[in-house]
């Protein structure tokens, strides 16, 4: 009984993803399916197992073990996975009151976020690297007709393109952009929306 309460306390600590996200420990798309969450599991945690004496780390292999126990439980996952969603909504909110007051400051957060967040898409996933605009308007908070210009700008420097499916990936050159911006925001790996995971 003890056990159990402390496991259960365990997890919600895990719950946390201000300060873990359970995704990027096990490197994985918060699309990924069970089976691959099972064959990148194996693979952590046979290179982070304290016994493998060339690249064995008992941390990461600890923060691996917690992760995989709650995204391989699919109750657990989907509770983690609801907070994992407004969390991730709260972060980029970029669009705010504040940045309204300056449209230069607010196209570059915009144009920024954008950049970060479809850069964190390819990286995560390159079979599937786009995002559709609806999601990227969400997720920024930006009004469509802002969206609109940000999405011309970026195209036009060859930033960005429209793939066959109709969303938007980053190019080499974005890459190239994000890294000259100082790397991607320290939430794009919050980003993909719920409506990309299935």
């Amino acid at each position: 009984m003890t056990n159990g309460k402390s496991q259960t306390a365990g997890t919600e600590d895990m719950f946390d993803s201000r300060v873990k996200d359970l995704y990027e420990v096990l490197q994985v798309s918060p699309r990924a399916d069970e089976d691959t969450l099972h064959r990148v599991f194996r693979h952590l945690a046979k290179r982070f197992h304290p016994d493998n004496a060339d690249s064995g780390n008992a941390e990461r292999f600890n923060d691996v073990m917690q992760a995989f126990q709650v995204l391989s439980d699919p109750e657990q996952r989907a509770r983690y996975d609801a907070r994992y969603e407004q969390e991730r909504e709260a972060r980029w909110r970029i669009f705010d009151q504040a940045s309204a007051t300056s449209d230069i400051v607010a196209d570059r957060r915009i144009r920024n976020g954008i950049l970060s967040l479809l850069y964190t898409a390819r990286r995560n996933d390159p079979d599937r690297p786009g995002l559709g605009v609806v999601d990227l308007e969400r997720l920024l908070n930006c009004p469509e007709q802002h969206m609109k210009f940000q999405m011309w700008f970026l195209k036009e420097n060859g930033w960005v393109a429209r793939q066959e499916n109709g969303t938007w990936a980053i190019t080499a050159s974005g890459v190239d952009r994000v890294f000259e911006l100082g790397g991607p925001a320290e939430d794009a790996t919050h980003l993909l929306p719920a409506s990309t995971r299935a």
